[in-house]
């Protein structure tokens, strides 16, 4: 079975947080090492999807240099591999939604030879099961399947939500689409599957009809119509949608269940650019508690409950506490940090403390000298 991947690299444009001001949501930095888009890239690979589309919209440098020829996911193929999709657009402006992006490339579907297609943001993360979703949707005669997971909502999060019902059959009987919504929900995860052809037709009447809405105009109009299936995803499911979920996001994976689920599933690993450093050193009066150091790293200080990635310097009597340090971060002597998360090339040397707390981390943007 042929199988085309379609990931969004940035359609929450709207909701651009600190973070994700001078990058795409896909390129964003997680867990020491990795890039949220390794996630839905590695799934899709490890299902034996070969032909991949990146669809790109603004502020995609990052994510360019991150992704490179895609040899890391072994995509670097002179047949199919890996595409970034820039933002042709169907009109003046560059589109807003996901329909909107999708008719942008419709000309790269239509030309691709794949019999199946897989649409998936990249907000999340998580380590989805593509050929059992694919066995899922088989079984079920089903024309779309729609991945969920059930979870407590709240104001942090993506909006608008879709919001799902399904009957004992797992059928999905009814979609609303929320702007606000606080509570227990089957929520969407956005991530579909259905046969590429069916896919062109919806795109073809939505040009005509002048649809925007992928959830909206193309999913809940079609309940009646086209079998339309929710599978569920049941593992760990982390929502990065604002600086509160990203910091909550990377603390999590400091518990050992979440990291075995993410990262040691037998044949579903997750990838990323390799950077050839050398292995981090720790001073005779360094101490390191229930953190993540990457490769590359001088810890000279303590660093407890912490995320710390590639290349970041921690200097004698700094202390760390609660925090998440991007690459290539400098931290002097004698520095105290809580609950700060800092961006790419920060370097702290004139501020005593930074102290935040676990609702409300402290930020400092990319290159800030502090």
């Amino acid at each position: 079975m042929s199988v085309l991947g379609l990931i969004f690299s940035n359609i929450h444009s709207k909701e651009v947080f600190e973070i994700t001001q001078k990058r795409t949501i896909a390129s964003t930095p997680i867990g020491g090492r990795y890039r949220l888009i390794d996630f839905s890239l590695s799934c899709m690979v490890n299902a034996g999807i070969s032909n991949i589309g990146i669809i790109t919209k603004s502020n995609y440098q990052s994510l360019m240099d991150h992704i490179g020829s895609g040899k890391e996911w072994d995509l670097a193929r002179k047949r199919g591999g890996l595409v970034i999709l820039p933002p042709y657009g169907v009109s003046d402006s560059v589109y807003n939604t996901r329909l909107e992006a999708i008719k942008s490339i419709i000309s790269f579907i239509k030309h691709s030879t794949s019999e199946y297609v897989i649409l998936s943001d990249c907000y999340h993360v998580c380590n989805i099961d593509y050929k059992d979703l694919l066995k899922y949707h088989h079984e079920k005669g089903a024309d779309i399947t729609c991945v969920y997971h059930e979870c407590l909502v709240c104001a942090d999060d993506f909006m608008p939500i879709n919001r799902l019902a399904l009957n004992e059959e797992e059928r999905v009987i009814e979609m609303q689409v929320l702007s606000t919504f606080s509570g227990t929900a089957n929520v969407s995860m956005d991530i579909w599957v259905m046969k590429k052809e069916l896919l062109e037709k919806l795109v073809d009447e939505a040009i005509v009809t002048n649809y925007r809405s992928f959830n909206r105009d193309i999913l809940s109009k079609n309940l009646n119509n086209l079998r339309i299936f929710g599978y569920k995803f049941e593992g760990y499911f982390g929502n990065i949608s604002s600086i509160q979920t990203y910091y909550d996001v990377n603390k999590n994976l400091l518990k050992k269940e979440i990291r075995d689920e993410l990262f040691y599933q037998p044949g579903r690993s997750i990838y990323t650019k390799v950077r050839d450093s050398a292995p981090t050193k720790y001073g005779l009066e360094s101490k390191v508690v229930n953190s993540l150091i990457a490769d590359g790293c001088m810890i000279e200080g303590e660093v407890y409950n912490s995320v710390i990635f590639r290349g970041t310097k921690i200097g004698k009597g700094a202390i760390i506490k609660d925090s998440i340090l991007m690459q290539d971060t400098i931290i002097s002597e004698g520095k105290h940090l809580e609950y700060v998360i800092t961006d790419k090339n920060v370097v702290i040397e004139n501020k005593k403390e930074l102290i935040g707390n676990s609702e409300y981390p402290v930020y400092v943007k990319k290159g800030g000298i502090l």
